[in-house]
């Protein structure tokens, strides 16, 4: 069940890095070359990790725990094998005590922040709208399993029990001559094989499937692109699929429909939450004011936040929600010391169980740095 090598993190991961508390926190972005067979992506990691710690320094912290962080960033450079295997962007987050990586579909902004917590946000962009899925393509004498990728060749994967072919479940529905499933003949029997085919392969595919965070997009024709639907349960199964016949289609060319399926999914999730934005102006129940969406989401008010991927804006966050502005050009030891203030939004709201659209400027309403649905309207 081997498929590319992406570490798309699960909403318990990014939890974890959301809570987590040290003065030497340091969050590293940098694009990859998945391709590169000489040691470019290494050398990368090595100038973002001189940021880090230089950063480190000028804030302050001590040299020991700056020692520890540089002692993770050089393992994770000199392990070869990790280097074998990469995506679009890897995200390093160090701490003295530990260093977590993930391997990403998305060409996310490089750069690095120092502070006492990690940097998430552009990490909320792999899970908004993923740029990788599986594609199933089903017909009734084969199977197939690929990874979309974008801007990449797909990959196929192998999935544990998943049948051949519709002739392969025979055995196992057709074995008793008395039985009154062998008798039915014509359309009906017909029918009852493509259900029992259709059940066959989404019950391989449900370990892989579930929770991946990767939508399933189907390729199958008429009437079997309907009798899997019918009985698939996975919420990841995209609500429109490729209906030809993928049997004349190669593996590129059905990665290259699939990427479209994929945008026009994200661009109808995007639009419908748009959508739902405009629907509450008129309820005050939308804000796009930094400080009032920083006071909101403390409150626990906020239901969903665009958040711009690409934004820092320095600064801090009170308990009570009030926010510090620290100016666009911060010393190194003002750096060292801030974070994101839309980062801590995002943090706030994620961790009370609101929903984080991670997106470019242009897709926010108001295309400012943030905004926010609301749960409800706490008094001022």
């Amino acid at each position: 069940m081997a498929i590319l090598h992406t570490d798309i993190p699960t909403r318990r991961q990014i939890s974890a890095l959301l809570a987590a508390r040290d003065r030497a926190s340091a969050s590293l972005y940098l694009v990859t070359d998945p391709t590169a067979i000489d040691n470019s992506n290494q050398l990368e990691l090595r100038g973002r990790g001189r940021e880090a710690l230089d950063q480190l320094r000028a804030g302050g912290v001590d040299k020991h725990d700056v020692a520890a962080v540089e002692e993770h960033l050089v393992a994770l450079i000199e392990d070869t094998e990790f280097w074998r295997f990469q995506a679009r962007s890897l995200a390093v987050f160090a701490t003295p005590g530990s260093i977590r990586t993930f391997r990403l579909p998305n060409r996310l902004q490089p750069g690095v922040e120092v502070a006492d917590r990690f940097h998430v946000k552009p990490l909320l962009r792999a899970v908004t709208f993923p740029q990788t899925a599986l594609l199933l393509a089903l017909a009734q004498n084969s199977v197939r399993v690929l990874q979309i990728v974008s801007d990449m060749d797909p990959k196929h994967v192998e999935v544990r029990d998943l049948p051949k072919n519709i002739d392969t479940i025979l055995g196992h529905y057709y074995t008793d001559d008395r039985s009154p499933i062998r008798r039915l003949q014509g359309d009906e029997g017909r029918k009852l094989r493509l259900t029992q085919y259709a059940r066959e392969v989404d019950r391989a595919l449900r370990p892989l499937v579930t929770g991946s965070g990767m939508p399933l997009i189907l390729a199958a024709t008429e009437p079997l692109q309907s009798t899997f639907r019918s009985i698939c349960g996975a919420a990841e199964l995209a609500p429109v699929g490729l209906t030809g016949n993928p049997e004349e289609s190669t593996d590129r060319e059905l990665a290259s429909d699939a990427r479209a399926v994929l945008d026009d999914v994200h661009a109808d999730e995007l639009r419908a939450v748009r959508e739902r934005f405009d629907a509450r102006v008129s309820q005050a129940l939308t804000a796009t004011d930094v400080a009032e969406v920083a006071r909101l989401a403390t409150l626990g008010a906020v239901d969903t936040a665009f958040v711009d991927i690409d934004s820092v804006e320095p600064g801090h966050v009170d308990d009570a929600g009030g926010v510090t502005f620290t100016g666009s050009d911060p010393s190194p030891a003002e750096s060292a010391a801030d974070y994101g203030v839309v980062d801590e939004i995002a943090r706030r709201v994620w961790l009370t169980d609101g929903r984080v659209l991670a997106v470019r400027r242009p897709d926010i309403p108001g295309e400012g740095p943030v905004a926010a649905i609301l749960r409800y309207r706490p008094p001022a």
